[in-house]
């Protein structure tokens, strides 16, 4: 039995997130259905970096699964890129030590969220990115965000549905990008919790509209309340961009 690391790319729009679910099209699903068919019907479970919500999508998940079949590296990503739908694409596949895992071996993750400021809508980016065709003070923008970087209590940023108990998490950088009418947010962080991107997005917007004052993160990080940072931000702007490890 050997342990492959893949690195995947999706499209999240026609899927209800990551993980399985029944009844439900998943990325996983699919993943693991196609490797049952290269496995003649055996069952081949498969880890991930974490969950992505239904609508958002990833350019660098990384999962990894065991697998007994002697399949030559560069002829894994022709096996599995012939069965998987056109929605979901495998970028690379490497063997690894069978210690390794996708989710606990992660040191940290690339988020980016992508805002289209066009006075137009864009029917081709309808799925691929938030529409807020209205003026933002990036500059107050960037002033909020810097009271997100360090290691903070993020119960603020993240859903009530959140179940883990530990919300301290470490941001260690935020850019945001322009280019053109479309502004890309670019976070790095040791991990992010459950909408914990899209809430620090939506607030972030908030601020640039002129309804947060910036220096009102630092209450919003000290409150430890849901209630009391922005709105979340809709699923289709976000991209789990990257995933770190040594």
């Amino acid at each position: 039995m050997q342990r492959f690391k893949c690195k995947i790319a999706y499209d999240g729009s026609q899927f209800s997130g990551y993980q399985v679910q029944p009844s439900k099209r998943t990325v996983q699903s699919e993943l693991e259905n196609t490797l049952k068919k290269l496995h003649k019907g055996q069952e081949v479970k498969v880890y991930a970096s974490g969950r992505t919500d239904a609508g958002v999508h990833a350019k660098g998940q990384v999962i990894h699964f065991d697998s007994p079949l002697t399949i030559p590296l560069e002829r894994w990503i022709i096996a599995l890129n012939s069965l998987l739908p056109n929605d979901i694409v495998v970028l690379e596949v490497e063997q690894v030590e069978d210690n390794f895992h996708a989710r606990f071996q992660a040191k940290g993750k690339e988020y980016r969220y992508f805002v289209n400021l066009s006075n137009t809508r864009d029917p081709f980016q309808r799925n691929f990115s938030y529409h807020h065709p209205y003026k933002l003070d990036i500059q107050s923008m960037n002033d909020a965000a810097k009271y997100l970087l360090g290691s903070h209590d993020f119960t603020s940023f993240c859903s009530a549905k959140t179940e883990v108990e530990d919300k301290i998490r470490e941001i260690r950088k935020i850019e945001l990008i322009q280019q053109d009418t479309m502004l890309i947010f670019r976070f790095v962080g040791n991990g992010f919790l459950y909408n914990m991107v899209r809430i620090m997005v939506g607030t972030l917007i908030q601020v640039g509209s002129g309804q947060i004052n910036p220096g009102s993160i630092k209450e919003i990080i000290e409150h430890k309340d849901r209630k009391y940072a922005g709105k979340t931000a809709p699923a289709e702007g976000l991209y789990l961009w990257e995933v770190y490890y040594d």
